[in-house]
């Protein structure tokens, strides 16, 4: 199920709110009819958040089902929120920590910021239980709001190159598209929050982007 969604009319979506296929986690005081609107189009349980006083959720955590990464400005108290629902969490420490914004993951696979450090690599592979490589997306490093992937497929920028899709499509084992979101934006991740089961998705999406985004993610299948 898709939902064309705005957060206190604000249409980046991507930038307050991550999932992965069971449970979201979302900006804080948002209305009752939204939270149930993302509910039900992501078919998850949702859990409200503030990482050290801030809404970005989306730029500061990324997830699949075995863990999260997030970063080291989160307090014990928001890690033992997201343990609670069965994922391993690691905080990342490097220069490059809006783990949202610069690491891309499903299940089968992760890419980082090419200026990730090599320790903070090896804790993603053990945490998130994926093979992890460094890449871009249009030549940008910030390839969690180049793209969106889940498990069925993936949407990325229009200026991806040839090398990069390749790179990406063997790394996450899924077919890749180009798209845009609320009109004309090439970030992906900025305005589409998507799982194996459905998508919110900025307001100001328009259909044609609408039909990109629902056939890059497999729900045309």
């Amino acid at each position: 199920m898709f939902e064309l969604l705005d957060f206190n009319e604000n249409p980046n979506v991507g930038v307050y709110c991550r999932t992965n296929d069971k449970v979201a986690f979302l900006q804080q005081k948002l209305l009752k009819k939204i939270k149930k609107k993302i509910i039900d189009a992501l078919q998850v349980k949702l859990e409200e958040l503030a990482i050290y006083d801030s809404s970005i959720v989306g730029s500061l955590l990324t997830m699949n089902s075995h863990g999260a990464a997030l970063t080291w400005i989160a307090n014990q108290s928001v890690i033992e929120i997201i343990t609670n629902y069965g994922l391993e969490v690691t905080v990342i420490k490097d220069v490059l920590n809006a783990a949202g914004n610069d690491i891309l993951v499903n299940d089968y696979g992760a890419m980082v910021h090419p200026k990730m450090k090599n320790e903070t690599i090896k804790q993603l592979k053990k945490t998130l239980e994926v093979p992890v490589e460094r890449g871009t997306i249009a030549e940008q490093g910030i390839v969690g709001m180049a793209a969106v992937v889940t498990n069925k497929g993936c949407l990325c920028h229009p200026k991806i190159t040839p090398e990069e899709k390749k790179h990406l499509e063997q790394l996450f084992n899924v077919e890749s598209m180009i798209g845009t979101v609320n009109h004309g934006d090439p970030m992906i991740g900025t305005g589409l929050v998507a799982n194996s089961k459905g998508a919110i998705i900025g307001r100001n999406t328009t259909g044609i982007e609408m039909g990109r985004i629902e056939e890059a993610l497999g729900f045309l299948k």
